[in-house]
Formats: structure tokens, C-alpha cells, sequence
């Protein structure tokens, strides 16, 4: 619930200038001043609004601020009545502006619209002839323009605190939406992180793995083949440390421009380790695309490579690439024994989740025995 509540300090000064004026007129004679009634109401009211303040701290309910306003009524007419300057009338302007707060602006009206009747009865049984006396018209003018500035402040005022309430409400739900933001970056950047080590790091262990069970199989029976197989296991070895590298810069925003021209090229001589048999076609001028459009295409190369050679057991893999001016396409192509499309692992979920950021598409037609032919398309986009 917004916070409202009337401008503490307006009720403190108006008591003190009503109790300075009626002690004034006590001390010069000027009405007959009853000090005692006249004091201790305004010590009442200002008891009053301190334990209003402490008791609703930040709206007082609407039956408790009906009964304090009749209390306060009760309380001004008393003062009003012992005052002998006159000026305790003022007080009744307090009525309409801590309405206001509490029900809002007909109610102030129509309690304003009540003072200046109450003003006018006052008159009738206390001056006969007011109408005619200049001083009475000219207090009761200025008790209506009081009550006219009185309710326009009080208007300001919620104005103001409701302003301000909303101004908190919208820093919180910004906050609130800051923290979402966070956190799906956050969620973002590990899945990121994810694919880039099952699509990089988890490509090269392989190929060391197979090279390492290569080395061990021909050991005695080829030692050139399998010393062979040991350096290319040490190159790929070297390629896991330097990807490992390249996602470090990635972070530091320090890597230089992706070349996939010469990636693929490292990456399929990599992949043709005698067992596979991997062609490369790449044309076309990549110069044009977007980086992150061609490390997918890179990525999901690797991938094609990865499953080919650790689940289809395929024995020959074509791997295509052009880049015309508008879009990148990769396609992997295997003799494997396929697998079911339903039964897509996390490599290829991975891939389809980095293309998509990409802006491009994946497509994957196979089934068992019939090989598995991989397409990749991301439309072109411009150079970062």
C-alpha cells in the first residue's frame, strides 16, 4: 500500500502560530482568552498527531482516520472557542488537507465546503449584520482561499508520494529484472562453455584416444605406424592446449579473427588419421561473414568429424563448405551406419543451440545404415 500521509511539519507550525497569537491576545486583554482549554487543546491535538504518526506509520486505516477526524473537529472548536485573537480559526483548514490523504479529493471538498459553513454559523450567532462588516467578509474570503490553497497543496503532496512510490516500485522491479538479466547470462555463458568443450577439448581427446589405442595396437607389429600415431596424438594434444587457449582470449575479447579456411584444413588432416578417410571442398570468400557464424560452421564440422569417427565408425567423410554473399553453408557427409533421429545425444544439441544463435538452421538426414549427411546453413551477416 502506498505510503501517504499528510506534511508532518504544517499541523506543528499552525499550533504554534494559533498558541503565539492567543497568548498574545491573553496578555494585552484583546478577547478574553481561556488560557487552559485554549493550551491544552492544542497540546491534545499535537499528543494527537504524534501517536497517529507512531501508530500508522505509513497510512492510517480509514475507519481510525473518520474517528480522528472527528476527534480533531471536537478539538479545533474547543480552541476556536477559548481563542480569544480569532486566529484558531486556521486550525479548521487542517480538516480538508488531512482528509485528503486519507479518502482522497471529493472527500476534501466536501469537508472544506463544511468548515466554510461552520465559518458562516459562527458568524451568524457571534456578529449580528456580518454580511455588512467589512472584517468578517474579508476573514471569511480568506478563510475560502486558505482552504482552496490548502487542498491544492494537499493534492501536490500525493502527487508527490505517489510519484515517489512508483519511482520505488519501478527501481525494484529494474532490479529485479537486472538480476534476471545476470542470470540468464550466466546460464547463457555456462552453455557456451559447454559446447565449447564437448565441441573442441572433447574433439581432441578423442582423436588422442584413438591415436593412443592406434600406437598400442601396431607397437610391435608396425613401430613406424604407431610412432606415427604418438605424434599425431602429441599435435592433437597440442591443438586441445592451444583451443583451450583461443576460449581464454574468447573471454579476455582478446582473440584475433577466426579463419575457417584454415581451421577446416587443420581440422580435417587432423581427422584423416588412416582409419578415416576425410575430404575437404571449401569455397567461396568467408571474408564477408560474421565470426560467430563461422565458428559454428567450425564447430559443427568438428562435431560431424567427431561422431563420425566415435559412432557411425564411418570409413570415408566428405566435409563441404561455400560462402557466397549470402550465407555460409557446411555440409558433412559420412558412409556410417547412422543412427535414429530421435536419438540425438548433447554434441548435436549443442551444435543446433550455437547455430540457432547464429541466426541459421541445422539439418540432419540419416537413419540406421544409410550413413548420415549433416547441413548447416547461416544466412550472412555483417563482419565483426
Amino acid at each position: 500500500m502506498p505510503s501517504l500521509r499528510p506534511v508532518p511539519w504544517l499541523s506543528s507550525l499552525l499550533y504554534g502560530v494559533v498558541l503565539v497569537a492567543g497568548g498574545y491576545a491573553s496578555i494585552i486583554g484583546l478577547g478574553g482568552t481561556h488560557l487552559v482549554p485554549f493550551a491544552g487543546g492544542l497540546a491534545v491535538l499535537a499528543v494527537l498527531d504524534q501517536v497517529e504518526r507512531r501508530r500508522y506509520p505509513v497510512r492510517t486505516p480509514p475507519g481510525s482516520a473518520v474517528a480522528l477526524l472527528a476527534a480533531r473537529l471536537a478539538l479545533y472548536a474547543l480552541v476556536a472557542a477559548a481563542d480569544g485573537s480569532g486566529m484558531s480559526r486556521v486550525l479548521f483548514l487542517l480538516l480538508p488537507f488531512t482528509a485528503y490523504f486519507a479518502f482522497g479529493r471529493a472527500a476534501a471538498i466536501a469537508i472544506g465546503v463544511v468548515c466554510v459553513g461552520f465559518v458562516v454559523v459562527t458568524f451568524e450567532l457571534t456578529v449580528p449584520d456580518w454580511p455588512r462588516e467589512v472584517e468578517q467578509v474579508s476573514d471569511l474570503l480568506m478563510f475560502i482561499v486558505g482552504l482552496i490553497l490548502t487542498i491544492a497543496m494537499a493534492a501536490v503532496a500525493v502527487q508527490e508520494q505517489r510519484g515517489r512510490v512508483r519511482l520505488e516500485e519501478s527501481h525494484a522491479k529494474l532490479r529485479e529484472y537486472a538480476a534476471r538479466v545476470s542470470e540468464l547470462s550466466a546460464t547463457a555463458e555456462r552453455n557456451r562453455l559447454a559446447r565449447d568443450i564437448h565441441d573442441g577439448l572433447g574433439h581432441h581427446l578423442t582423436a588422442i584416444a584413438v591415436l593412443l589405442e592406434k600406437a598400442a595396437a601396431f607397437g610391435e607389429r608396425d613401430p613406424g605406424v604407431a610412432r606415427r600415431a604418438l605424434d599425431d596424438a602429441q599435435q592433437s594434444a597440442r591443438r586441445a592446449l592451444e583451443d583451450v587457449r583461443q576460449s581464454v582470449r574468447t573471454l579476455r575479447a582478446e582473440t584475433e579473427r577466426f579463419r575457417l579456411s584454415s581451421a577446416l584444413a587443420d581440422l580435417t588432416r587432423e581427422a584423416g588419421d588412416g582409419r578415416l578417410n576425410v575430404t575437404l571442398d571449401c569455397t567461396g570468400d568467408e571474408t564477408g561473414h560474421d565470426s560467430a557464424a563461422l565458428l559454428a560452421i567450425y564447430r559443427a564440422a568438428q562435431e560431424g568429424l567427431t561422431n563420425a569417427r566415435r559412432h557411425a565408425h564411418a570409413t570415408t567423410v566428405a566435409v563441404n563448405v561455400h560462402c557466397d554473399p549470402s550465407r555460409a553453408r557446411l555440409i558433412v557427409a559420412d558412409d556410417g551406419r547412422g543412427f535414429a533421429p530421435e536419438r540425438e545425444g548433447f554434441g548435436l544439441l549443442g551444435m543446433r543451440e550455437r547455430v540457432e544463435l547464429a541466426g541459421g538452421s541445422v539439418e540432419v538426414d540419416t537413419g540406421p545404415g544409410t550413413g548420415t549427411r549433416l547441413t548447416v546453413t547461416i544466412p550472412r551477416r555483417t563482419a565483426s
